[in-house]
């Protein structure tokens, strides 16, 4: 596959073939796993038909430095493969929504290694290369995280991060 740059306007992938789009879903707050059910649901709902979903592994949670990690209730992670012709920006505005829908909350004073209900990060699509104030793809710390790289593994060994031109599977060996 050779990888695709998308321009600012992000052109409508309706034209082509169905995007693999990958999704890391994680949750620290209530009931786990009825809650990242409930976002796999709503996902289908709004960007398009899981083709796959990784078995979830619970981690400790990443904390900032200066925090205290005691307090920090541990995550249920895992990642999910849908099918969409969305554009990247229509995907990623469905899942600030639905975590927003399921109790997340982005306030101005919010620290990213808060607790929260459902924590939605868009990965990947297919192969795309997008760099913009919204939106990077591929995730650019996903190749930095054993929560994200060891699920994916599981349903895409062999994804290729186009940027690095290495395979999930080489990435979390080199953790």
């Amino acid at each position: 596959m050779t990888a695709r740059t998308f321009g600012k306007d992000q052109k409508a992938l309706s034209e082509r073939a169905l995007a693999k789009t990958v999704v890391a879903l994680g949750s620290n707050m209530g009931d786990r796993l009825q809650i990242i059910d409930q976002a796999i649901g709503r996902i289908e709902q709004t960007v398009g038909a899981c083709l796959a979903r990784s078995d979830l592994v619970e981690t400790k949670a990443v904390v900032h430095p200066d925090d205290d990690a005691d307090w920090h209730p541990p995550f249920l992670n895992g990642v999910a493969v849908f099918a969409t012709n969305l554009t990247p920006s229509q995907v990623l505005n469905g899942l600030l929504a639905i975590e927003t829908d399921l109790g997340r909350q982005r306030l101005p004073d919010s620290k990213p290694w808060q607790p929260r209900p459902i924590d939605l990060d868009l990965i990947a699509i297919d192969d795309a290369i997008i760099n913009t104030k919204d939106l990077v793809l591929p995730h650019p710390r996903m190749h930095e995280r054993r929560f994200v790289l060891e699920p994916m593994a599981s349903i895409l060994p062999e994804w290729r991060h186009p940027i690095l031109n290495r395979t999930v599977d080489d990435l979390l060996s080199s953790l």
